[in-house]
């Protein structure tokens, strides 16, 4: 499998497209504006200490301070895993007795300001890497629990030998600290997890002499941009070519490669070309359509897909298929199409969660299973987790795939301001006899000159033609005259009865 990676950056935005076989397989896009604080570390200063709420108010340097609560700090987290002689949690120390107004303070956000509240903080700061997550201030050595039980102590120690070794060989400088193997982690190399520990310890590195050369409510890390982490998530093995469009990025993450994932730098290329960077592959047209819910198929037949809070749905249908041999033949060549393009669809629109795919049934076993073979074999190239459970009691395939961050949908477009999310508005018909409804509501309550229709014209030429008689009819029922008004800014479901 050869992949190539896309870069199109611009100030306010960065996207990013992964391409195998020709096609966009995954998009990421980070916009200026829209990026978080979380991972951030600073370099705080202590603004006010509030003894009754247990918790200290911290200058950052943004609008407004943040919030660390005595739970977040680290003496007290290292207390919590710390038993006195009764077998029993240590007690956790006041947080007048830990810091104090003006004291310089090493903190990192672990949740973004929102609305009047400021950026929740911890002083336990976490590192994360591709592979792991660092504690520099801790010794602990763990494994996700994502990951299998039975599995988790063999990877453990794993883990525990690369620590060791890279200490002993005298390339953390001394350093130890505490590691936790991500998810994805699981079936990585003894060298992928040297040079993930390597990196991370570096980034300590730096961050600890900044903290020590620059003043109070000074940034001293910043979690890395997403043109940094396709240098160091998304490039592997298969990855041929690394192509950005602005040159100034190109240098900076040729620098940053260098020092960090320097295996990675001979792959990165600066497109210089007339037209731009997208349209190589028709990646705008793949993403405008991978936000509706019909996908076509190139057989003819095509998938719906609806994404909902609960779980994603994925429905198959042959369409205009007819091209086999017989009718279970077309069946399954449509089954084998909407495997890989349902895997194809759950990675460019990153859909999280649980996913049911309803493909259309098959009477014989050995094409259930050839489907269901070619979907996990399409799955595999997921860099993301996923696990297929197989055919339920209703013949739908169930499966579940890693939330990894905002589904596609989610981080480009907004509920429908007509629909509301419905996904559908009443007919012109519905909304014409709401309407009558409402006015005969409303002439026994009060008691106008006249009613005023006001609403969409679709509404309107409904009343005036085909419901003219029911109108005119209760027009008399209430002894008080309707007229008309069409409004082309409202939509199919507003209207207004103003009482004259």
């Amino acid at each position: 499998m050869q992949q190539d990676i896309l870069i199109n950056w611009s100030p306010q935005e960065t996207r990013v497209a992964v391409v195998e076989f020709g096609a966009v397989q995954e998009l990421h896009v980070e916009r200026t504006l829209e990026r978080g604080l979380v991972g951030n570390v600073y370099l705080g200063k202590v603004a006010r200490v509030l003894p009754g709420m247990q918790s200290a108010f911290i200058d950052i340097g943004l609008e407004r301070a943040a919030f660390l609560h005595v739970a977040d700090l680290m003496s007290s987290v290292a207390a919590r895993h710390t038993d006195n002689d009764k077998g029993e949690p240590a007690p956790v120390v006041p947080i007048e007795k830990q810091v104090f107004e003006g004291q310089a303070l090493l903190v990192q956000v672990i949740k973004d300001p929102i609305g009047t509240k400021g950026a929740r903080l911890s002083s336990q700061i976490s590192i994360a890497g591709r592979l792991l997550v660092f504690l520099p201030q801790d010794q602990h050595i763990g494994v996700s629990q994502k990951i299998p039980f039975e599995q988790r102590e063999a990877l453990r120690q794993r883990l525990l030998a690369l620590a060791e070794a890279a200490v002993q060989d005298g390339k953390t400088g001394g350093q130890t600290g505490g590691f936790i193997l991500r998810t994805n982690g699981e079936d990585a190399s003894d060298a992928e997890l040297g040079e993930d520990i390597a990196y991370l310890r570096k980034t300590w590195t730096r961050i600890k002499e900044a903290a020590a050369r620059l003043p109070p409510k000074s940034l001293l890390h910043q979690d890395l941009s997403l043109l940094q982490r396709v240098l160091r998530d998304l490039v592997s093995e298969t990855t041929q070519t690394i192509r950005i469009d602005s040159a100034e990025q190109f240098k900076k993450l040729q620098t940053f490669g260098q020092e960090f994932t320097p295996g990675a730098v001979d792959k990165l290329q600066q497109y210089k070309g007339e037209r731009p960077i997208f349209d190589l592959f028709n990646i705008d047209e793949e993403v405008g359509k991978a936000l509706g819910r019909r996908v076509e198929l190139k057989s003819g037949g095509y998938l719906i897909v609806d994404q909902t809070e609960a779980l994603t749905t994925v429905d198959v249908n042959t369409g205009g298929f007819v091209g086999a041999r017989n009718f279970d033949e077309t069946i399954f060549k449509t089954n084998l199409e909407a495997a890989g393009a349902i895997a194809r669809q759950l990675r460019l629109r990153n859909l999280g969660g649980i996913v049911i795919a309803d493909f259309i049934d098959m009477t014989r076993e050995d094409h259930r299973e050839a489907v269901l073979a070619e979907f996990r074999k399409q799955l595999a190239r997921d860099r993301v987790k996923t696990m297929v459970s197989g055919y339920s009691a209703l013949g739908l395939v169930e499966m579940t795939r890693k939330r990894t961050r905002e589904s596609l949908a989610h981080m480009l477009c907004e509920p429908c301001p007509v629909c509301e999310g419905k996904g559908s508005v009443k007919t012109a018909r519905t909304v014409t006899y709401d309407i009558l409804r409402e006015i005969l509501r409303e002439a026994r309550q009060f008691n106008p000159r006249e009613f005023r229709v006001i609403a969409s014209p679709d509404v309107i030429d409904v009343l005036l033609d085909e419901e003219s008689q029911h109108l005119a009819g209760l027009s008399d029922f209430i002894g008080k005259p309707i007229s008309l008004q069409a409004e082309g800014a409202m939509s199919q479901e507003q209207y207004d009865i103003v009482l004259m």
